[in-house]
């Protein structure tokens, strides 16, 4: 039993060879040497809980290799000292606001000439990964003769997810490495893999536990380890015939999921490999060059400023979480998969409604969610446990949060509170999921109204990563923090909004959706109105969305707009509420605009349709930027950036834009206010820009 508890325990600590002397020679690498003549390389980047490499980092693993080559170890084991993983990638940071492709190529000829030199020493290499292995981080350790993965290892390229594709040698490693269409796919997807798969796939040579390192090192410095190779089809797939007619497969793969004008990098990787593959020297040269002319693109830059966004907006929610135990009220589409959610991030909730049908609907929801995004089967088990049915409601008394998620009605959200205000304990945070509801009209008839705020969660609560954190003028500022605080805890970005009709994610995309139904009353048809979005780069259009969010939604919000905004906003059309009326209400009746089968719209495109011109596409997308500059104006929000966070993490907002505020800003405002007069004269007063403008730089 004790060596079984040990044994748990060695598995916990890194192997990292020989003890490194305190102070070494190098900043952030230390350098062991041990009685096998091995030498054993930690990675311990100075300053940060995360290896990255900068240029200053693989200007040191250069002088390293330098003085290894000196040296001549038996061999070199590459490690990482941090607990979180091996390396993260490049430090992006010496990404932002590159404009100059010649300097970015020539920065990455350094680097390569680095990952070069460690392919070529001329004694075995074998790279040690724990957790994560990304990006830059895979390509050090595919320059390596031999990889061990422990099995909490997780591999991948997430260039793509900036606009990129691999730059430091991946692109030819990897195809030459592993079967191509595989190792393309990850390149082109991002998405990771993990130690099993890594083994299978003929990336890592061996997976192992921490007790078991050493003795795996001595196998693959000294030969006894059976190196993973490229097999008969590799050399296939790579052959130039082979190469043209799968890449234009994925060409049309790629197509379905974003187009060349606005992601050019899928179409930047295929390109390379279908030139080069197979030729490893040329491969390595385009891919330098692609890569820097990748980097300058607008959406590259874009997309490395919503990667810094997201790090703004994680960082707004602080670390202090106190919230153990949720309390949701209200067991419908949106409530029971809040439950869920907390649920699946390690919080005990509760789950309350009138009635025992929703309940048991959210926890079969839940129970297929955690089927999917969960993997060991005794972790979905255990997040099921968390997820408690309450039909009595009696978690009330021991929550520290109550979520209220019951029907946009201001006397029904009233007459829960008069319920719930005595029984909550001291301390405990009464949070209202409204979309709709100022919480001036709320706190009327609370006694404590300093403990009311606004946790607004967007559908579906799986993916989209944003909450609107609303406060009221009483509201308490400890509990204020303490809710962001639990927004950064169950893995979402909050953005800290003033209540305001509509806050500013509905407010924003009300006037998107309303403009969608003028144009369909003029008889532009659907699809027509839904490709011009698109055209302009968002994931649906306005009128798919709206079938999606439910049409009695959106009209119970447009409505709640319109009696705060009145003009500035669409009229309603009045067949909207007969679709209401008729039950009509989108994807979860199976019909609204479209007609749904299997959770998708049958968009079939009528032959005599017209394409989307340039106005239609200014009709649509210019007043969310018009809004979110009244939001700024009203000081709803205090800062533009944090705007464009939640537009892009709380709607789909085009990332490759940088959100609605960037893109006004890229169009020039000139350009945008002067858009907005144009239509305003046309169509009428809903157009006319916002005096914000004036000082909006």
């Amino acid at each position: 039993m004790e060596s079984h508890i040990l044994d748990v325990l060695s598995d916990r600590v890194l192997e990292l060879g020989p003890k490194a002397a305190a102070s070494g020679a190098y900043r952030h690498f230390k350098l062991t040497r041990d009685a096998d003549g091995i030498a054993w390389l930690l990675f311990d980047r100075d300053g940060a809980s995360a290896n990255t490499l900068s240029a200053e980092v693989l200007s040191e693993f250069d002088a390293v290799l330098a003085a290894l080559e000196s040296a001549r170890p038996a061999g070199l084991v590459i490690r990482s000292a941090k607990a979180s993983g091996f390396i993260a990638g490049a430090d992006v940071n010496e990404f932002r606001g590159a404009t100059d492709s010649a300097a970015v190529e020539a920065q990455i000829a350094r680097a390569h000439a680095v990952i070069d030199r460690l392919e070529a020493v001329k004694f075995p290499t074998v790279s040690v990964i724990h957790g994560f292995c990304l990006g830059g981080g895979l390509e050090v350790a595919l320059a390596c003769q031999s990889r061990i993965a422990i099995s909490d290892a997780r591999f991948g390229f997430p260039e793509v997810m900036l606009g990129l594709h691999p730059g430091l040698g991946g692109t030819a490693r990897f195809t030459e490495l592993i079967n191509p269409m595989q190792a393309m796919t990850l390149m082109l997807t991002g998405r990771t893999i993990d130690a099993r798969r890594a083994k299978s796939l003929g990336l890592v040579d061996a997976v192992t536990e921490e007790r078991h390192v050493r003795n795996a090192v001595k196998d693959a410095v000294f030969g006894r380890l059976k190196r993973a190779g490229p097999g008969f089809l590799h050399s296939v797939l790579n052959a130039g015939p082979v190469r043209g007619f799968l890449a234009s497969r994925m060409r049309s793969e790629a197509a379905k999921a974003a187009s060349p004008e606005h992601y050019p990098a899928p179409y930047g990787l295929i390109d390379l490999w279908e030139k080069h593959g197979g030729n490893k020297a040329a491969m390595l040269a385009a891919e330098r060059s692609s890569f820097a002319h990748l980097m300058v693109t607008p959406t590259a830059q874009n997309l490395i400023r919503v990667f810094f966004l997201r790090d703004q907006m994680k960082k707004q929610a602080g670390s202090d979480n106190k919230i153990r135990q949720v309390h949701v009220i209200g067991a419908g589409a949106m409530g029971g998969d809040i439950a869920a959610w907390c649920a699946n991030r390690g919080l005990k909730a509760t789950l309350a409604d009138m009635k025992p049908d929703p309940i048991a609907g959210a926890v079969k929801r839940a129970a297929d969610l955690f089927g999917k995004i969960i993997r060991k089967r005794t972790e979905v088990r255990d997040a099921l446990d968390r997820l408690i049915p309450d039909l009595d409601g009696e978690g009330v008394r021991t929550a520290d949060l109550i979520i209220e998620a019951v029907p946009e009605k201001l006397e029904l959200k009233q007459k829960v509170y008069a319920g719930l205000e005595p029984r909550m304990k001291a301390g405990a945070i009464l949070a209202t999921n409204t979309s709709s509801i100022p919480l001036q009209d709320l706190r009327t008839t609370l006694e404590k109204p300093e403990r009311l705020l606004g946790l607004h969660f967007f559908n579906p609560v799986s993916r989209l990563q944003l909450i609107e954190v609303v406060s009221h003028d009483g509201t308490d500022p400890q509990l204020l923090k303490e809710a962001l605080a639990f927004v950064g805890a169950i893995d979402r970005l909050p953005l800290p909004v003033r209540s305001s009709p509509g806050f500013v994610v509905n407010r924003a995309l009300t006037p998107y959706m309303l403009e969608a139904m003028v144009l369909f009353d003029a008889n532009v048809d659907k699809t027509v109105i839904d490709a011009a979005a698109e055209k302009f780069g968002m994931p649906m259009g306005p009128i798919e969305l709206a079938d999606q969010v439910g049409l009695d939604i959106c009209l119970a919000v447009g409505d709640m707009l319109r009696s705060k905004f009145g003009d500035l906003l669409p009229p309603t059309p009045a067949w909207l509420r007969d679709k209401v009326a008729k039950g009509e209400l989108g994807r979860k009746t199976g019909r609204g605009f479209y007609v749904w089968r299997d959770g998708k719209a049958d968009k079939a495109r009528p032959v005599s349709a017209a394409e989307p011109d340039a106005e239609m596409i200014d009709r649509l997308i210019l007043p969310m930027s018009n809004v979110c500059v009244a939001c700024l104006r009203e000081g709803i929000v205090d800062d533009p950036d944090m705007v464009d966070g939640a537009m892009i993490f709380g709607t789909g907002y085009a990332p490759f834009r940088g959100g609605p505020l960037n893109y006004a800003r890229t169009r020039g405002v000139e350009n945008v206010t002067s858009a907005l007069r144009k239509l305003e004269t046309k169509f009428g007063g809903r157009f006319a820009p916002d005096a914000g403008w004036e000082n909006f730089r």
